[in-house]
């Protein structure tokens, strides 16, 4: 049987979780092509497989050693048969439970049936900001409903 599109991207997410999970640099970075860009939540670029995989090599070997990748996709969009953007909420830990503080952003490409990811982009969540976020949009839809109200009763005060 073959696999949809989704079923092969997930497949290519979950060999990236695997090779976090097992510290393996090499195999982190054969899920990327040659040439892609790798932006973490800091700011920090890389540029081709061989620049992400030695990037990994000492967050592996040193800070994030033994650490684990939780990886939930929201959204799956094919651009073509070959090309999808994908935005997924994680996090790294090492407890049971991970955190899922960031969202990513895969522009995942399809190469000899394999699916690659070509871009990745990180963002850590704000906490705060988005709650901000939150009460300013409730703040603007009650305000835009009683404006229409305001309006609806006084038609002449437009």
């Amino acid at each position: 049987m073959m696999d949809t599109p989704h079923e092969s991207i997930e497949t290519c997410l979950a060999r990236m979780k695997r090779a976090w999970d097992a510290g393996d640099a090499a195999a982190y970075a054969q899920e990327f092509t040659e040439d892609a860009s790798y932006v973490i939540y800091v700011g920090l670029t890389y540029f081709g497989r061989a620049e992400i995989e030695r990037a990994h090599l000492p967050v592996f070997a040193k800070w994030q050693k033994g650490s684990r990748m939780d990886l939930r996709v929201l959204q799956t969009r094919m651009l073509t048969a070959e090309t999808a953007v994908v935005v997924t909420e994680g996090g790294i830990g090492k407890g049971r439970n991970i955190r899922r503080d960031k969202v990513q952003t895969f522009v995942m490409v399809r190469r000899e049936g394999r699916w690659l990811c070509s871009a990745f982009q990180n963002t850590k969540r704000n906490r705060l900001f988005i709650r901000v976020n939150q009460l300013i949009e409730r703040r603007s839809e009650s305000g835009g409903k009683a404006d229409r109200e305001r309006r609806l009763l006084n038609p002449s005060a437009g």
